[in-house]
């Protein structure tokens, strides 16, 4: 089955390291931390805040220290998201107040790192293990998530339908993933942070560090 997306394109507006920020008459200086569940700071974390006003997207990457800081406008409340694999989730809305003061403000969000996760827009030829382009869009968006998660590892298990034998399956299981884990290379993505292996099922599989991620 394949699945039709309807996409709505906003601006984005992530920092990048560059001098330190303060804050101004219009914006506040936000700093960001995201920690797990066991209070430990997360690297690699991309978190948004989109403007309830203007649908602007504002937002960064965690550093190693799990924080990152930007500056957002006052008076405005926010839509606060944080992206795990190729998924945005929502939590609940942030508001900074409209004052004339110079303000600064903390948000801490606390996140509990997925075991298993699926990629439900990946897909190969029939009985074969060549992706199509469709699977462009999933793959590329999980590329840029690894390309940020500097110590995360994952296995790659790809799928086959319960159709012929197990042999075969097991061959072509083995395969899809193979393709998986070579178009993931060719986005930068280095092999030491991906293992392949055969998984019959309805779903491709991702072991990551090491929890799965099923496409």
């Amino acid at each position: 089955m394949k699945y039709i997306i309807a996409l709505t394109l906003t601006c984005l507006f992530f920092t990048s390291k560059a001098q330190e920020l303060e804050p101004t008459d219009d914006d506040a200086l936000l700093k960001v931390s995201v920690i797990n569940m066991e209070n430990k700071p997360l690297g690699g974390e991309k978190v948004s805040f989109v403007s309830e006003k203007t649908k602007k997207v504002y937002g960064g990457t965690t550093d190693t220290n799990g924080k990152f800081e930007l500056l957002v406008p006052k008076g405005c409340t926010y839509d606060v998201r944080y992206k795990q694999f190729t998924t945005d989730t929502s939590y609940k809305k942030y508001t900074l107040p409209a004052t004339t003061d110079l303000l600064t403000a903390s948000y801490v969000l606390r996140v509990s790192l997925l075991k298993t996760f699926t990629l439900h827009n990946v897909f190969f030829e029939t009985g074969k293990a060549t992706l199509t382009t469709e699977s462009d869009k999933e793959l590329n968006e999980l590329a840029e998530f690894l390309h940020y998660q500097k110590t995360m590892v994952i296995e790659v298990a790809g799928y086959t339908d319960n159709v012929g034998s197990d042999a075969d399956n097991q061959k072509l299981s083995q395969a899809r993933a193979e393709a998986v884990k070579s178009y993931l290379i060719k986005k930068g993505i280095a092999t030491n942070k991906m293992e392949a292996k055969k998984f019959i099922s309805l779903f491709v599989r991702i072991k990551v560090g090491f929890s799965t991620i099923r496409c």
